[in-house]
């Protein structure tokens, strides 16, 4: 495309040499014919010619500074999509691995809450809510973010509804229960939550 551009310019300068040495030379002749008395036929012919040709010229440049123009036009708005594009690759680069993590941060969460009386499981249970506690800032040190669900009305852009039940006291369309828990990347939706709504 700016190839294209360049051969454009080109091609416009060069029309413009053309056009401003034709009008040079047909201004010369018409004052030619001018400084003699009498205006032959075969002159004033020549002279209609050579402003035809002038004013297709003129036409011509006119249609290659507006194609230069529309190309110009099409490259800028090239390289705003591509810088978009870029800049949108790289604040989400990280999409697919913390989708993947999501899935070791809910084992993590289902081992650290289960309950036991052996002493030296709840030691390990200990280091296992650590070491969780730490991966769960890293994901939000990254922008992953639980959806917050529970009492929320429905949404189905961040809600999957896997049933609707009959909770009284509860307005429909209400989220009572969550399945699995959703999160946010950023302004993305990671994963949507699986939840139960009112009706």
């Amino acid at each position: 495309m700016v190839e294209n551009n360049r051969y454009r310019e080109e091609e416009k300068d060069e029309l413009e040499e053309v056009v401003e040495s034709k009008t040079e030379e047909v201004e010369e002749e018409i004052q030619q014919i001018n400084e003699t008395d009498e205006k032959p036929v075969k002159e004033k012919k020549k002279i209609k010619e050579l402003k035809e040709q002038i004013a297709n010229l003129e036409l011509e440049l006119a249609n290659v500074k507006n194609e230069m123009l529309l190309d110009r036009a099409e490259l800028e708005n090239f390289k705003r999509r591509t810088n978009d594009e870029r800049i949108k690759d790289r604040k989400y680069a990280n999409q697919t691995l913390l989708s993947d993590m999501i899935n070791v941060i809910d084992i993590f969460d289902k081992a650290v809450s289960s309950n036991t009386e052996d002493e030296l499981l709840k030691k390990y249970l200990l280091g296992f809510k650590m070491i969780n506690m730490q991966l769960q800032q890293v994901m939000s040190d990254y922008g992953v973010q639980k959806i917050k669900d529970l009492g929320e009305k429905f949404n189905p852009n961040i809600h999957q509804a896997i049933e609707t039940i009959e909770v009284e006291g509860v307005e429909e369309g209400q989220v009572v229960e969550v399945v699995m828990q959703g999160y946010m990347y950023k302004d993305r939706v990671l994963r949507p939550s699986m939840v139960k709504v009112s009706k």
